[in-house]
C-alpha cells in the first residue's frame, strides 16, 4: 500500500551509516520503507568520517556532529534545528533513537519550535536511563505527551515504556525489526566451518552486556572431547572500556580456540555466518543497559544458524525456545554449557532449528512497521481488509 504524504518527514539521528548496530540498521531500513510508502523524507545524520557512502532513495544531510550524547553535540543539533524551524513546523519530525531526543527535550519549551507531527522510537536502555534521571524524567514525560505516536520494537520494550512513562499509553505502537534488505543468504543446507570442528559464533559489540565472556566460561566447562572439537569466533569491536582487553586475556588462558575478527564488512560477515554452526549471544542486563530486541538474532537465524541466548529483555521475541534455538536463564553457566553441548553434539537438531529460524526470521516486514508509525490509518485499514 502506498500513501502520499502531504508534508515532508525529517529523520533526525545520531546513528546512521557508517555506524554499525541495531539502531543504525533500524533507522536506515525505516527510512527506506517510509520512502517506499510514498513519503517525502530527508535524513539528518551525524558526520561521515569515512569515504564510504551508499546510494539511497532519499536525501541524507550530514551534520557536523560526532553523534554522541554529550552536551556539545546536543547544542550543535539544536542550533541546526532552530535554523530550520520554519521547515520543521510544517513537517513530521521522527526521532528514532535517544541522542536527538535529548535535543528535543531542550527545544520543546520554545513555542515557535513545534513540528506538525512528532514521532519517537524507544529501544530499551534509554527508557531506564531517562526514568532514573531527576532532570531527564520530567522532560521525557513532556516529550512523550507532545508526540503523536511512540513506537517500540518489542512488547517487552513497550511494557517497560508504559511502566516508567504511562504518558505513552494510547499512542504506543509496535514497529518490529526485520532483516536487512541487503542481506545475502546462501544455502542453509549442510554447514561446517573447518572439517570436524563445530564453530560457535557471536556477532556484536565487544561489551559486557553482550556476554562474550560468559560464552567462553560455558565452553570451557564442556567435556574435553566436545571442547576439543569446538571453536569460538567473535565478530565486533569494543570502545576502549577495558572489557576487550580482559576478554582477550580470558580467551588466551581458556584452553579454547578463540578467534577475534574485529569489524568486518557485511559481505565478509555473510561468509563468516556461512562457516559457523551455532550462534550464541548471551546478553545480560548491565546496569541500566538492557537488550530490547537484538536484530542480530534474526540475521543469524536467517543464515540457518540455531541460536543460544539468555532469556532476558526482548530476546524471547527474537528467539523461539526449542524451535529456533535454546533460551537459558541468565548467568547460569551449567544450563548454558548444557545447551551448547546439546547443539554441538547433535547436527540434526542444529539443522532443524536452523530451518525453523530461517522461516521465522522473515515474519516481520519493514513496510508494515513503517505503516504502523507513519500511516496508522492505512495500516489499520489493511488489517481490517485482510
Amino acid at each position: 500500500m502506498t500513501t502520499k504524504a502531504h508534508n515532508p518527514v525529517y529523520f533526525v539521528t545520531h546513528e546512521f551509516f557508517p555506524h554499525r548496530g541495531g539502531i543504525a540498521t533500524f533507522t536506515e531500513e525505516m527510512a527506506r520503507a517510509t520512502t517506499a510508502l510514498g513519503f517525502d523524507i530527508e535524513v539528518w545524520a551525524q558526520a561521515n568520517r569515512s569515504d564510504a557512502e551508499r546510494q539511497w532513495s532519499f536525501p541524507v544531510k550530514r551534520l557536523p556532529l560526532k553523534g554522541t550524547h554529550d552536551l556539545a553535540c546536543q547544542l550543535k543539533l539544536a542550533r541546526h534545528m532552530i535554523r530550520h524551524r520554519r521547515d520543521l513546523r510544517k513537517a513530521t519530525v521522527y526521532i528514532p533513537e535517544p541522542g536527538p531526543m535529548l535535543t528535543m527535550m531542550m527545544l520543546q519549551w520554545a513555542r515557535a519550535f513545534r513540528p506538525k507531527r512528532l514521532l519517537l522510537t524507544f529501544h530499551g536502555s534509554e527508557i531506564l536511563k531517562f526514568a532514573a534521571s531527576p532532570t531527564a524524567r520530567p522532560l521525557t514525560r513532556k516529550l512523550i505527551q507532545s508526540a503523536d505516536l511512540v513506537s517500540t520494537l518489542t512488547n517487552y520494550t513497550q511494557r517497560l515504556l508504559l511502566e516508567h512513562f504511562p504518558e505513552a499509553r494510547g499512542k504506543a505502537v509496535l514497529t518490529p525489526g526485520a532483516l536487512r534488505t541487503d542481506l545475502e543468504i546462501s544455502s542453509i543446507g549442510d554447514r561446517g566451518g573447518r572439517g570436524d570442528k563445530c564453530i560457535v559464533l557471536t556477532v556484536g559489540r565487544i561489551h559486557p552486556r553482550k556476554g562474550q565472556d560468559i560464552v567462553i566460561d560455558a565452553l570451557k566447562a564442556l567435556p574435553s572431547h566436545v571442547r576439543d572439537r569446538t571453536e569460538y569466533w567473535i565478530v565486533g569491536v569494543g570502545k576502549g572500556n577495558g572489557y576487550e582487553s580482559r576478554l582477550r586475556a580470558t580467551a588466551a588462558n581458556s584452553g579454547l580456540t578463540v578467534r577475534f575478527f574485529g569489524d568486518v564488512t557485511n559481505r565478509e560477515l555473510g561468509r563468516i555466518y556461512d562457516q559457523a554452526d551455532i550462534f550464541a549471544m548471551t546478553s545480560v542486563d548491565h546496569g541500566m543497559s538492557v537488550e530490547g530486541f537484538g536484530l542480530v538474532y534474526l540475521e543469524a537465524a536467517a543464515h540457518g544458524l540455531p541460536v543460544v541466548a539468555h532469556r532476558v529483555g526482548g530476546v524471547p521475541e527474537a528467539v523461539v525456545d526449542n524451535h529456533t534455538g535454546i533460551l537459558v536463564p541468565p548467568m547460569n553457566i551449567p544450563s548454558l554449557t548444557l545447551a551448547l553441548k546439546r547443539l554441538i553434539t547433535n547436527p540434526s537438531l542444529r539443522r532443524t532449528f536452523g530451518e525453523n529460524g530461517s522461516e521465522w526470521a522473515r515474519r516481520s516486514c519493514w513496510m508494515k512497521s513503517a505503516e504502523s508509525l507513519f500511516a496508522p490509518q492505512a495500516s489499520l485499514a489493511a488489517m481490517a481488509a485482510a
